[in-house]
């Protein structure tokens, strides 16, 4: 009989009497409201029942219940529904998913109808605050398909429209706060952090998000304290005290992140700051407790014990207006209050409690509360107002579907509910600073933007890099430029050594994690550089003293070949200049001035049209030269060494301006093909050094290189063959012995080239090719020319008709010693037509001379008359052993003397 009186006393006391502490006001239209006014419940046993006691009131949670009754009678003053009113009817959830879901069941139909059926329905429900309570409430008011809108309640979880088909929210899901917090630590680089949070619905959620989001960052989590959920639990104190030591003995982490509650966060205070460890860290808070007072102890510590506290809060709003209503507030008139009785009911003045009212306001709370009852004012006006519906018809599933799809304004911006049911109004940051004896925690220093993603940081933050100013949380120091970060497998990655980059390497950002190859083809670095430098460009620059020394024996080779020019051309008619076949001279010392003129082709920074100029137009000038030497050797040998029968046949054939423009058209070939097939280019060589690369000119078809300095060869070693023959000649017309000469000095010079230009690389290369072509040049223009400017100008005695005729006389004489013999003797020379031609005479011929007084016979085979070109006298001196007479033969004309 007791036990069932007890049980009727309980559910007397659920359903009517005991419903004492709540805030009524009537309406066509209610709203319930859920909020932990008070934070925490203390739990009555009795042997019939259990009861609840709330304790300990939240005056900042109070006065956001007010913001609720605010916002719904400006809407009723300003008649936004027309004659439509909101009432409202709010309880206390206590901070406990327990004594909330007690509470809550005034909200839902068939209670509302055992206690007044006269009552209108609960149509929405603003709160609860916390994800745990919302989880749990808002299954049980699905139950009469009663939406909730959470101003607090961030869990990713309720996002979930599949589990909670009827929740809403006017603030961002947790995952974008953890986003906000990542870029707080990112941004002073702190990345060995420690993590508190509860073991409920919103800790759980917040800590997974969190280990995502810092794994992709770099962030590491050195420790993680999950705290009991509710007080009541008997480990809570065991936990929050292994949390605390775990707190002070970690040296290397200075910032901790903490998603627990404000209650769970007093205790913790209250344990970290009593040791040294513990003091002077940087606390980052979420929106859990980021702007509740009541978790330091001000009588106790103050703020420069705590450290710097860094708070993620909800989006907040104008205060004044609401300010304006808490000043004007006259607690009679809310006499169906409770909760607002109970706080006026105090030996303080009403003054100062409207000031701690005003004080204690959050303001993530009036701007989120405030933007609920407009999403329930716009959804009520789409569907009674535009549609002309009664309220007491108006069905909870309609009305739910109306506010999903409504659009609200505040604050000159509009809002709406997203696919998750989520407005993502975005993120204030904070830091709390002093003011005065209490604690300012309404410093925005910083705004999150959930749909860029971004965090930015006003003026003020200023502020807050002073305190921060050398705080280091990391579990390494950073890896500078030029380094990267190696890590044992066992170690986090947060925990690494700074390895230098190698050579030709570099990393050019802090910590980071590989080392980055420079382009060998065109950079280099040292070890440990944090940037690639260019590698020098070398080649055979204009201003290197090798160049200048090469290109100024160029030079001198050019302009003495034009002083040997002009030499000849200033004495053209003597016999020195005639003897030596005065307009091939003049064509060599053309060739050799432009194979002078090629060398600058080989230095400076190589081109396209350098490259291929250089070669063929010393390929050319070279091959000229040498051509013209050899048609030379040709007219020497057949002055001499043929008799006249076989002179007349080669004079046939002797043709000087038809053989030189033959023996150039094949090097003009093998030019042309090279050019055309794969012509030489400018390139580069990476490999000559680790700073350096090289400019150089690639010959491309080397074959088609080899067949140029081939062919040139091949016309010297016949000209050599040729002038080798002539050697003996007499002296004045002896330049056979100089062509040779030249010839070896030629050879000796290309075939030195030819392995040191194999093995040779660098910028001096091309040198290599130039000193052999300045010693060929030279050569030929020494031996063909130096000894005749030098008889011509210094020599004048040597350079007549009779020394000429002279050195012949005596070369007769030693070449007729043995007249007995039978072998043909030459005795007679003759120099015509700017060359030498022989004219041969047998034994018989002369004995015929000796016969008629040693006087040749007139009648006799004379050689051809020379040209009008030639002046040079026919001088024939036979040998006699006594004095004879001396005959001097002019063309056609004798003279005789004695």
């Amino acid at each position: 009989m007791e036990a069932a009186s007890s049980h009727f006393v309980a559910l007397q006391c659920l359903f009517s009497t005991c419903w004492t502490r709540e805030a009524k006001a009537p309406g066509d239209i209610i709203i319930g409201g859920l909020f932990p006014i008070h934070e925490s419940v203390q739990e009555h046993d009795s042997n019939s029942s259990t009861t609840w006691t709330c304790n300990r009131l939240s005056i900042g949670r109070l006065s956001q219940s007010m913001i609720m009754v605010y916002a719904i009678e400006e809407v009723n003053r300003k008649r936004e529904l027309k004659n439509i009113t909101l009432g409202y009817h709010i309880v206390d959830s206590c901070g406990e998913v327990a004594a909330a879901l007690e509470h809550v069941q005034v909200f839902m139909r068939k209670t509302r109808d055992l206690n007044d059926p006269s009552l209108p329905p609960v149509l929405a429900v603003i709160g609860g605050y916390y994800s745990e309570i919302s989880v749990s409430v808002t299954r049980q008011l699905n139950l009469d398909k009663i939406p909730e809108i959470s101003y607090g309640a961030t869990s990713g979880l309720l996002s979930d429209k599949n589990k909670f088909p009827s929740f809403m929210r006017t603030v961002p899901e947790d995952d974008h706060q953890v986003q906000a917090i990542i870029q707080i630590l990112k941004h002073y680089n702190w990345n060995w952090v420690g993590v508190l949070t509860t073991d409920g619905e919103y800790g759980r959620y917040a800590i997974e998000r969190l280990q995502v989001h810092a794994d992709k960052a770099g962030i590491c989590l050195a420790f993680v304290c999950v705290l009991p959920e509710s007080l009541k639990a008997q480990r809570i104190m065991h936990t929050i005290t292994g949390a605390i030591k775990k707190i002070i003995e970690s040296t290397k982490v200075s910032v901790i992140i903490s998603f627990a509650k404000q209650n769970h966060m007093m205790y913790i205070f209250d344990g970290v700051l009593q040791k040294p460890g513990g003091r002077g860290k940087v606390w980052v808070a979420s929106d859990n407790w980021s702007q509740s007072t009541n978790v330091l102890n001000t009588s106790k510590w103050n703020l420069e014990d705590v450290g710097t506290v860094i708070g993620v809060t909800l989006k907040s709003s104008d205060a004044t207006n609401y300010t304006k209503f808490l000043r004007n507030l006259d607690p009679e008139k809310y006499k169906n209050n409770s909760f607002l009785t109970d706080y006026f009911d105090s030996s303080e003045t009403e003054e100062s409690k409207k000031e701690q009212l005003i004080n204690l306001t959050y303001p993530y709370g009036l701007f989120s509360i405030q933007l609920a009852v407009k999403a329930i004012t716009q959804a009520l006006k789409d569907v009674c107002v535009k549609e002309k519906c009664t309220p007491g018809s108006l069905k909870p599933s309609k009305f739910k579907d109306a506010l999903r799809a409504a659009n609200f304004s505040m604050d000159g911006k509009t809002y709406s509910f997203d696919e998750y049911g989520d407005v993502n109004s975005g993120y204030d940051v904070i830091v709390w600073k002093h003011q005065g004896s209490s604690i300012d925690m309404k410093n925005i220093i910083g705004y999150y933007d959930i749909k860029k993603q971004k965090l930015t940081f006003n003026s003020h933050v200023r502020d807050l890099r002073q305190n921060v100013k050398g705080v280091k949380s990391r579990c390494s120091e950073s890896c500078p430029h030029g380094t990267r970060r190696k890590r044992e497998d066992s170690q986090p990655v947060c925990c690494y050594q700074c390895v230098p980059c190698p050579v030709n390497h570099f990393s050019n950002k802090t910590d980071s994690d590989d080392c980055y190859r420079c382009d060998k083809a065109t950079q280099y670095s040292k070890e440990g550089s944090g940037t690639c430098s260019l590698k020098t460009v070398v080649f055979l620059k204009w201003d290197d003293e090798y160049h200048i020394v090469l290109l100024s024996f160029a030079a001198l080779g050019a302009l003495l070949t034009l002083v040997v020019g002009i030499i000849f051309l200033a004495h053209w008619n003597t016999p020195m200049v005639r003897s030596s076949v005065g307009p091939i001279s003049l064509l060599l010392l053309l060739s050799l001035f432009c194979t002078f003129g090629s060398i600058p082709f080989f230095g400076g920074n190589p081109s396209v049209w350098q490259c291929q100029a250089r070669q063929v137009f010393f390929g050319l000038s070279f091959t000229l030269c040498v051509s013209c030497i050899l048609v030379k050797s040709f007219k020497i040998i057949m002055a001499f060494e043929f008799d006249r029968a076989t002179q007349h046949t080669l004079e046939k054939l002797y043709k000087p301006y038809l053989i030189i423009p033959i023996c150039m058209l094949g090097q003009v070939v093998i030019c042309t093909v090279w050019l055309t097939i794969k012509p030489p280019k400018d390139a580069w060589d990476s490999n000559i050094g680790d700073r350096e690369r090289l400019k150089f000119c690639d010959e491309s078809l080397f074959p088609a290189f080899g067949a140029m300095l081939a062919y040139i060869g091949v016309l010297a070693i016949i000209c050599f063959c040729v002038a080798f023959k002539g050697r003996k000649l007499p002296g004045t017309y002896n330049e056979a012995k100089f062509i040779t000469f030249a010839m070896l000095i030629y050879f000796i010079s290309w075939v030195i080239f030819g392995p040191v230009y194999v093995n040779v690389t660098g910028q001096y290369l091309p040198a290599v090719e130039m000193v052999v072509i300045l010693i060929s040049a030279y050569g030929i223009l020494f031996c063909q020319f130096l000894t005749k400017c030098y008889i011509i100008l210094f020599k004048k005695e040597k350079n007549t008709k009779d020394s000429f005729n002279e050195v012949i006389r005596r070369f007769t004489m030693k070449d007729d010693k043995d007249w007995g013999g039978d072998t043909k003797k030459s005795f007679c020379r003759s120099i015509p037509n700017d060359s030498m031609k022989i004219y041969h005479s047998s034994k018989s011929d002369f004995k015929a001379s000796e016969n008629s007084g040693g006087v040749l016979n007139p009648a006799m085979e004379m050689p051809p008359s020379p040209t009008a070109e030639s002046d040079i006298n026919l001088i024939v001196t036979p040998f006699y052993p006594q004095p004879m007479p001396r005959q001097v033969i002019r063309g056609s004309k004798r003279t005789e003397s004695d």
